[in-house]
């Protein structure tokens, strides 16, 4: 049973995707598309988010809307030091991890007293208040952003302004991640997050402390969304508040959601359709009329509304009733 596991639609799904992303820069440089290394890359470091959220979202119960935060403190705490001529990109990690994990465990310490509507509504607010922190900071760009001249430096050997070598660090990267969150679910930590997710009323009768357990959870996941802000500074070299708005938090839920909540490739599933529907549906509209590009945002929307409403558990969840027929 456990063997034939691995050849239901969903697993087969997942290791080509696996397989396709290790072999993208081999196959980019054969037939000479670095845009689509540019994308893939681009797909890596959003699903390292992704999982980030989806670690308290569908695990968890905690639904944020301010976890672009992360993402945009990790990008600045790359263009801030770079600013200064501090190059190194292991302080450049340090900082976008650690001072995500700070903000995560102060906002966290007051976001999880409140719950439902509430902790979505004061997880925007704080969100909202690192955008605008980061808007009056005139002397990094402010609302004009903040270029980085030049990428992390690391040991020798490792150039990440090559893009295959910057694009395979990634891909580790995410490889990591996906196997630490593997772990954290699995372990006895996450099965009391997901306990106090399905009743936090038994698991606290149970002598669990499901505040601090959740807070602990919140502090991981804006850490681990930091370092992929910090992998993002380097990607796109530009940096702006623009990064930490709700709507880009909005984006990261929907792709949680559209790839399916709680499950291990929900992740990448969600944030590679999102990406090949954002690129796709503009060309597909100036095909159909010149111009009609500019609003492809109506039927992406309304795609990804069909999805919630009658794709249960996205495309995850798809794949497995694929494989049970």
């Amino acid at each position: 049973m456990r063997t034939s596991n691995f050849l239901t639609p969903k697993w087969l799904f997942s290791i080509a995707i696996l397989l396709l992303l290790a072999m993208t820069p081999i196959l980019a440089d054969i037939f000479d598309q670095a845009f689509y290394l540019s994308i893939a890359t681009r797909i890596l470091i959003l699903t390292i988010a992704a999982i980030s959220l989806n670690f308290i979202l569908g695990y968890g119960g905690m639904i944020s809307l301010g976890h672009a935060a992360f993402i945009g403190i990790g990008a600045y705490c790359v263009g801030i030091p770079i600013y200064h001529d501090y190059s190194s990109g292991w302080l450049h990690i340090f900082l976008a991890v650690s001072v995500s994990a700070v903000f995560a465990l102060i906002t966290g310490a007051i976001s999880l007293r409140t719950k439902g509507v509430h902790f979505i509504m004061i997880t925007m607010a704080f969100a909202q208040m690192a955008f605008f922190l980061f808007l009056s900071l005139d002397e990094y760009g402010g609302d004009d952003g903040l270029t980085i001249w030049y990428d992390s430096e690391f040991a020798s050997g490792i150039d990440i302004d090559d893009p295959t070598i910057f694009y395979y660090i990634c891909f580790v990267s995410f490889l990591a991640v996906m196997y630490l969150y593997h772990r954290i679910v699995g372990s006895r930590f996450g099965r009391v997050i997901r306990g106090a997710k399905s009743n936090e009323k038994r698991m606290q009768a149970l002598g669990y402390n499901t505040y601090n357990y959740r807070l602990v959870a919140y502090v991981i996941s804006g850490a681990i969304c930091g370092y992929a802000g910090a992998l993002m500074g380097n990607y796109t070299n530009f940096i702006s508040p623009d990064m930490m708005g709700w709507t880009r938090s909005g984006e990261l839920i929907f792709m949680v959601v559209l790839g399916g909540t709680a499950t291990a490739f929900g992740p990448i599933f969600g944030v590679l359709s999102f990406l090949v529907l954002e690129e796709m549906i503009p060309d597909l509209m100036d095909m159909v009329h010149n111009g009609a590009g500019f609003y492809w945002h109506l039927p992406f929307g309304l795609i990804l509304l069909c999805v919630v409403l009658f794709v249960r558990g996205g495309i995850s969840g798809f794949l497995d009733r694929l494989g049970k027929r």
